[in-house]
């Protein structure tokens, strides 16, 4: 049993997670605030079995993670049940059937909150999305509903925005059902507004939905429609449209490489590349960080995807190290996590393993908490011996990944 304080800290940690305040938390339990003030200091110990399990059940989480230090450090690196279920909730409802509760906050205060939330996504920190995504999603659902006629492009990019972004965590964490809610709630509001910004994001969460949901050809089928849609206007506002454009290729090399079509994606990559071929210094990439490097790293993850390990790993090796570093940690860590995928289709677990660790190092969450890598540990472990085994190893035991 670790020291009151440390229980405190913890304590401390998922109340806020949770979005619960002190008075509130402290009548959930049926205690004071005094009381929960002292626990969460430190200064009086919380070590009753029966007043533990109170305190975690409050905060929906196992007991162990309050008093297991191991158990505790894979808790907070991960979007648990109640977080997904969070997300849930704010896609059940349906504002414009009942009158909103309160006035939403500001259209730039709710902008300030989504940017807040796709720099949180670009650094791979999936639990401070998970915490206040279905606080945005609710305001930014009842902004488009009460907001002025002038402001409405704004509001409606929002709420893409917070559906993309719910869309795309959920098909990290493979509950593909609520992802395609999510994508589909992004196309429904970007088609409201007159807004190419917005239908070519939301094409673009559509898309990867439908892939996760082995529907390629539908996808595909979505992305040309959308890039045929923008074609005429690129080059009227390419600072602002060719970096989407260029993505929406990229999002159909990756579903053609699913569906195992390799003359396709290679066709969707030369179409990205022509678009990178394009971009100026001044152009905005949305965060996609779309240019050549990552549509290099596509390409890599595109044959993978078929099977082409050797193809990859070659491609890989020729990307300048510098250009990877000016990619966000997700990217960075997604175009390691197929090294370590291409590595071990060739058999060379080794490298495998130290991609997976250098992959940990650039994002923990990424390595530690999604289902796919998860698999991966569980062929690692299997198949390594040596130095490599035990870092796959101990990398397995800060996942959660049993022996």
């Amino acid at each position: 049993m670790p020291d009151p304080g440390e229980i405190g800290k913890r304590v401390r940690y998922w109340r806020l997670r949770r979005n619960l305040g002190r008075k509130q938390f402290a009548d959930m339990i049926g205690r004071s605030t005094s009381w929960l003030d002292k626990i969460e200091t430190g200064e009086r110990d919380l070590t009753r079995i029966p007043t533990i399990e109170l305190v975690a059940e409050a905060l929906s989480v196992d007991p162990d993670v309050l008093t297991d230090t191991p158990t505790a450090i894979r808790a907070a690196d991960c979007v648990d049940a109640t977080e997904v279920s969070a997300i849930r909730s704010a896609l059940g409802r349906y504002p414009s059937l009942v009158r909103p509760a309160h006035e939403p906050p500001a259209v730039g205060h709710l902008a300030r909150q989504a940017e807040y939330l796709d720099h949180a996504w670009a650094s791979s920190h999936f639990t401070t999305i998970a915490q206040h995504l279905p606080t945005l999603l609710e305001a930014a659902q009842t902004a488009t509903l009460t907001a002025a006629a002038a402001d409405q492009v704004d509001t409606h990019r929002i709420l893409v925005t917070s559906y993309r972004l719910a869309s795309s965590m959920l098909l990290k964490f493979e509950s593909h059902d609520l992802a395609w809610l999510a994508a589909d709630r992004a196309m429904y509001t970007a088609l409201e507004v007159d807004d190419m910004w917005s239908q070519a994001r939301a094409t673009r969460s559509v898309a990867r939905a439908m892939t996760a949901a082995r529907q390629r050809a539908e996808a595909i089928d979505a992305l040309l429609g959308m890039t045929d849609r923008m074609r005429p206007e690129v080059p009227r506002y390419p600072n602002s449209l060719l970096a989407l454009y260029g993505m929406l290729y990229l999002a159909a090399a990756i579903s053609a490489a699913e569906q195992d079509d390799a003359a396709l994606a290679m066709t969707m990559h030369q179409e990205a590349t022509q678009a990178a071929e394009r971009m100026e210094p001044h152009h905005d990439d949305h965060r996609t960080y779309f240019g050549r490097t990552n549509v290099a790293i596509h390409r890599v993850s595109a044959l993978v995807r078929l099977y082409e390990a050797e193809q990859a790993l070659h491609l890989a090796a020729t990307i300048p190290t510098s250009a990877l570093s000016a990619l966000s940690p997700e990217r960075r860590a997604n175009h390691l996590l197929d090294l370590a995928q291409a590595n071990t289709h060739r058999g060379k677990y080794a490298e495998a393993t130290r991609a997976l660790a250098q992959a940990e190092r650039t994002a923990p969450q990424e390595v530690r908490c999604r289902p796919v890598v998860h698999n991966l540990l569980r062929t690692l472990l299997s198949t390594t011996t040596g130095e490599p085994a035990r870092q796959a190893r101990q990398i397995a035991d800060r996942a959660g990944v049993p022996a």
